[in-house]
């Protein structure tokens, strides 16, 4: 015989005596009483007395918890352990951060304790109670025993932080299925014998019956039996005859069995009200019988019904609208709720349902579609006497979201023929299987599935074989959930770069000066956001910028975007915005600008849920602001706008929607101010009799004043709410060198803006020092929705220390004051006006002398063009200046309410300065015609018809096309002066194009020109006529070339240095004369003309007899940038007549920042 192994069970320490108190061992019990009053050596333990002799077994092995016969069937055990720690309330709310970092930590520690079970299933964490800390779980398991348990709770504490104070001897257990209660029928009816059967994990003992607080015993109506089977005793109790008595107390209300009749509408008669009488009669298996009448009335209810955007599922991330409609004719209230398992919850988003009374309708709109979302929904119309309501289920199918797909990396370079990896990750708490493709170009490629921890990854190996074709690649992981609904991941930034040009290699490759980007590292749930950039230096990826956000903000943002989207988002805000304060308070959790961004985002967000404007609520929110925008972060503000973020612009824009969002209570609003921000506002009552006057003098040692007129018609309990900000201010971007000198003012509506709306600002200036204030407002939109200050629609008033702005919008405002006033130089502003009035005379007198000659001098069909286009050119100018003249009025008066006057003017002095420059093109044209094309002869009609769709039409098109795509932008025109935009839209480029081009054509018409009359061709003649011409043409040339091509010289270079006023005062002495240039060199130096005038005046009437041939005056116009110019050519061209070429050129004005203006700046 071979032993192989001993074990053993029981231990009984040798005694004096003829008994001994015994022990089992570990995994074996004995059912023994407990040992009686025994001297025993102290460190002796007594589990259970034992007669001598000690043969035979002593100790069984140990029940299964709940399941005595070691079955396999899985028990649930429900434990508790106690933290020595004070409870926190947010240990109570599921969603807080603590109370997720508390589940976190305990699952993980129990997870690793409980695993050494035989049996494990599982651990799950029901809650927190206070008394300590209570942590509740439950352990499911198979044949799992008390020393087993035991020993695992011994285990706990080592996984587990000592900061949390665990109490070891405080675990407690609980088997919540050892009991089994049985009760037999189930349908019990008077005069039945019932039979109650009790079974207990025990091989001893006794049940005791109770009913009513009385213990039972055998009686001729009760019959009491237990039995032992395999360590269960079991217990019947049999009752005969059951009356109403023998109903338990507690189950009063199920004491008999329930019979329903459903009565449908098509029973019910049309009339409001219907009385019916129906009979129930019932009859039990003894051949009792008993019947009951029951009468009914039948009020007709209202119909509600209820409908969905989509059938009965909708994907995660998706939008869904419901619509509930009744025939209630009076009602109080519609009500939303969605039912989600046993819990149901009332939907507090204001901004997510849509009511219309009148036609009994309200829509619950759903943009974005979470597991929050997910349950029945439940619309009910109340009034006074009843409550009418209809359902609908709509299950969100899960997918995840953008902003919570992890990719690694996400920008970087490849080479043609390497693998790089590439990795996705998503949380892996779902049952979804989703369908996951990688995508290069259009080309998909099946990911590898891994799990890592808490998330699902799918990594992808790509090689690049296509090279040369292109640099840069569209990459992005696409998700497919079972309703064939997909989301896509951000772009993945991924360029080719050419193996010769590879200079890091390690894990990813790059040039010199190529940057790296990899997202922040994953926690146990989630991700960190932002990035992580590296820099290709020396062959090596050197780290250059980590924005990645703290895990305390991380966490906020996170459950802010999650806050924004949920049903019980009103609710919860509260709560959250005071978090945030106190996590926004302390200064080390504000340690970078990807932080401080963060917190903009967090404010962004929850500035959009409606909330009602208690003073706790209205201060969290400020006071958040305020530590944002504090002296210490004042260089993270730098940070942020230097990268041209927009978190400046998005602050400014969340304290204004949650201020626009905010609910009065007791249709008051408090007035609220912290240490840079001041709240004022008022309910609309009806038939309005004070004035919206609100005085801000709390913040920044600076005061402001609101005024919205009485007379201004408002919507009864509308609400107007002001803001005062003192900080804000001073972290916008600037204008140039321009500064906020006072306090930035927000006024918002909750109803839309009437028409005759205005509201006057009063604001102290801040630096008396600064100059030339002009009341701003910041739009939103501007600079690639970064956001500028605009002056648009706002009149201001300049008052010793206060500067008054009167506007017919909302948005925030303030006042830009510049360091000194702008160069005003008198010189400028004079030669311009004088220049002007010279050119508009000018000009005049040139088309009465046209009027006057015209007959004389338009005798053939060249002269007569050439003429038609000198008439036109002088119209387009004069036209022109005069508009001129109407925008200096508007810019010196600073006629803001006057915007359209400036907008029209603007649009008429670009139509016709365009038809100067295009007329001259044309009269170019006509001289290029008739020197090239000799013996090529075209109809006078025709000609004019050309002339004018060019001199004419072209402009048009021009003009047009501008206004139409800029004016709904509102950058048409500058802010300081009536004239096109360069800097916001660039439309002066629709006026600098075309003037470019014709210069172009002009001087390629001039050097054509030049050419024909040094080398003629055979056949032309060169006699002392033409020489004639040819000295004619160069004194043209000598006197206008200087003159007018330096005009828009001095233009561009007014441009270039915008502070040299030489520049200004030269470009205004040309530009403003170019009328003059037109009557002088256009035609008064037409020799024709002149005889034609003193002809016409009998002063000289031989000229007519001696020339034979016909004099034609042409011009080549010559241009410079953005303005006409005008050159004078003599060209000799043609058998019988002498042609002589002027020039002309339109007048144009100059603008210094005061009073004189520049059509290019």
């Amino acid at each position: 015989m071979n032993i192989s192994s001993i074990n053993v069970t029981a231990v009984c320490p040798p005694s004096d005596e003829n008994v001994s108190c015994c022990y089992c061992e570990a995994g074996a019990y004995n059912e023994s009483k407990a040992c009686s009053q025994l001297s025993l050596p102290s460190n002796q333990s007594c589990g259970y007395i034992k007669d001598m002799p000690f043969y035979r077994f002593h100790c069984d092995p140990e029940p299964c918890i709940g399941d005595p016969q070691c079955t396999g069937e899985p028990v649930d055990i429900h434990m508790s352990v106690t933290l020595d720690q004070a409870f926190s309330d947010d240990l109570r709310n599921s969603s807080s951060v603590l109370y997720k970092k508390y589940k976190d930590d305990f699952e993980n520690a129990f997870l690793q304790s409980y695993t050494c079970l035989s049996g494990f299933l599982s651990v799950t964490i029901i809650g927190f109670r206070p008394g300590g800390i209570s942590v509740d779980y439950n352990v499911k398991g198979r044949a799992v025993t008390f020393s087993e348990i035991h020993y695992s709770n011994s285990r706990v504490p080592k996984f587990l932080n000592q900061s949390y104070h665990l109490i070891p001897s405080s675990f407690t257990t609980e088997i919540t299925n050892e009991t089994k209660f049985t009760v037999s029928p189930e349908e019990i009816f008077e005069g039945d014998t019932v039979t109650l059967m009790c079974e207990i994990n025990a091989k001893s003992g006794d049940a005791i019956w109770y009913h009513s607080n009385q213990t039972i015993s055998n009686s001729s109506q009760h019959l009491l039996k237990k039995k032992f089977e395999t360590r269960v005793l079991i217990s019947n109790l049999t009752i005969t005859n059951v009356t109403t008595k023998d109903s338990g107390a507690s189950n009063d209300t199920k004491n008999c069995t329930e019979y329903e009749f459903n009565i449908t509408e098509s029973l019910c008669l049309p009339e409001l009200a219907t009385v019916m009488t129906y009979t129930c009669e019932f009859q039990t298996g003894h051949g009792a019988r008993a019947s009951q009448n029951i009468t009914v009335t039948y009020s007709r209810t209202d119909y509600v019904r209820i409908s969905s955007s989509v059938n009965t599922s909708v994907s995660e991330g998706k939008e869904f609208n419901l619509t509930c409609k009744g025939d209630v004719k009076n009602y109080d209230s519609i009500i939303w709720e969605i039912q989600s398992g046993d819990k149901i919850q009332t939907v507090e988003c204001a901004s997510c349902i849509t009511t219309n009374k009148s036609i009994a309708t309200s829509v619950l709109s759903v943009n974005v579609a979470t597991q929050d979302w997910n349950g029945t929904y439940i619309c009910t119309f109340s009034n006074k006497s009843s409550n009418t309501s209809a359902n609908v289920t709509v299950n969100v199918i899960p997918l995840p979201l953008t902003t919570n797909i992890w990719l690694d990396p996400i920008k970087t370079s490849i080479q043609c023929k390497k693998s790089q990896h590439f990795n996705c990750c998503i949380s892996a708490n779902t049952m979804e299987d989703y369908t996951v493709t990688f995508v290069v170009q259009g080309k998909e490629f099946q990911p590898e599935r891994k799990n890592y921890g808490n998330f699902l990854c799918y990594s992808y190996n790509y090689n690049e074989t296509e090279c040369g074709k292109q640099q840069n690649f569209e990459v992005y992981y696409r998700f497919v959930n079972g309703m064939k609904q997909e989301v896509k991941s951000q772009n993945i930034q991924l360029k080719l770069t050419p193996e010769s040009n590879i200079s890091c290699t390690e894990n990813f490759y790059g040039a010199e000066e190529d940057r790296l980007i990899k997202p922040c590292r994953l926690l146990s749930n989630t991700f960190i956001r932002g990035n992580e950039i590296y820099k290709c230096y020396n062959t090596s990826w050197i780290p250059e910028r980590n924005n990645c956000v703290s895990e305390q903000i991380n966490s906020l943002l996170i459950r802010a975007e999650s806050l924004v989207n949920s049903p019980v988002a009103k609710t919860e805000l509260p709560i959250f915005l005071q978090q945030l304060q106190n996590v926004t308070e302390l200064q080390q959790n504000v340690n970078s600008s990807a932080d401080l961004a963060a917190i903009v985002n967090i404010l962004y967000n929850i500035s959009a849920i409606p909330a009602d404007a208690s003073k706790p609520i209205i201060e969290a929110f400020f006071s958040t602001v305020d530590n944002t925008v504090n002296d210490s972060k004042m260089e993270f503000w730098t940070e942020l706008n230097n990268e041209n973020a927009s978190s400046s612009s998005l602050l400014l824009y969340s304290v204004e929607r949650f201020s626009e969002n905010l609910q009065p209570v007791n249709n008051t609003f408090p007035n609220v101010s912290t240490k840079t921000l001041e709240l004022q506002g008022m309910v609309v009552t009806e038939n309005r009799s004070t004035d919206y006057n609100k005085d801000f003098n709390k913040v920044g040692n600076l005061s402001a004043n609101v005024l919205i007129e009485k007379s201004v018609t408002l919507p009864t309990n509308s609400t107007i709410v002001s803001v005062a900000c003192s900080a804000i201010g001073q972290i916008l971007p600037r204008n140039d060198n321009e500064y906020v000198n006072s306090l930035v003012v927000i006024t918002t509506l909750s109803s839309e803006r009437p028409q005759n709306f205005y509201i006057n600002m009063t604001f102290q200036k801040a630096n008396m020092s600064l100059k030339s204030p002009q009341c701003v407002f910041w739009n939103f939109s501007f600079n690639g929705n970064r956001g500028k200050w605009d002056n648009y629609s706002c009149i201001s008033t300049d008052k010793e220390g206060n500067v008054t702005c009167s506007c017919d919008h909302l948005t925030p405002f303030s006042i830009l004051m510049s360091l000194e006033n702008p160069s005003s130089n008198a010189a400028s502003a004079y030669i311009t006006y004088s220049g002007l009035a010279i050119s508009i005379v000018s000009l005049v007198v040139c088309i009465i002398i046209e009027s006057l000659v015209w007959k004389n001098v338009t005798n053939n069909t060249t002269s007569y063009m050439r003429h038609i286009c000198i008439l036109n050119i002088s119209t387009s100018l004069l036209v022109a200046d005069i508009w001129f003249i109407v925008t200096a009025v508007i810019s010196e008066q600073k006629l803001q309410k006057n915007r359209e006057i400036c907008i029209a003017a603007t649009f008429f002095i670009h139509l016709f300065y365009l038809c100067g420059l295009f007329w001259m093109l044309s009269l170019g044209l006509i001289l290029f015609y008739r020197l090239v094309f000799i013996f090529h002869n075209t109809s006078k009609t025709i000609q004019k018809v050309l002339a004018f769709c060019l001199g004419y039409g072209c402009p048009f098109v021009f003009a047009v096309i501008t206004i139409a795509v800029t004016l709904p932008q509102k950058n048409y025109i500058r802010k300081d002066v009536c004239w096109l935009n360069w800097k916001d839209s660039k439309a002066l480029l629709a006026f600098i194009i075309p003037a470019l081009a014709i210069v172009v054509m002009n001087l390629f018409i001039t050097g054509v020109v030049i050419i024909k009359i040094l080398r003629p061709n055979i056949g032309d003649k060169t006699n002392k006529q033409e020489r004639k011409t040819l000295f004619q043409i160069g004194k043209s040339l000598a006197i206008l070339t200087p003159l007018l091509g330096l005009t828009w010289g001095f233009g561009v270079a007014t441009i270039m240095d915008s502070k040299n006023e030489a520049f200004h005062i030269l470009f205004a002495l040309l530009n403003t004369l170019q009328g003059l240039f037109i009557l002088v060199f256009g035609t008064l130096w037409d020799k024709k003309i002149t005889e034609a005038l003193l002809k016409r005046n009998s002063l000289s009437r031989w000229s007519s007899q001696q020339t034979k041939s016909t004099s034609l005056i042409l011009v080549s116009p010559m241009f410079s940038m953005g303005y006409p110019l005008s050159r004078t050519f003599n060209n000799l061209c043609g058998k019988t007549g002498k042609y002589t070429v002027s020039s002309s050129e339109p007048s144009s004005s100059s603008e210094n920042t005061s009073k004189s203006y520049s059509l290019l700046n």
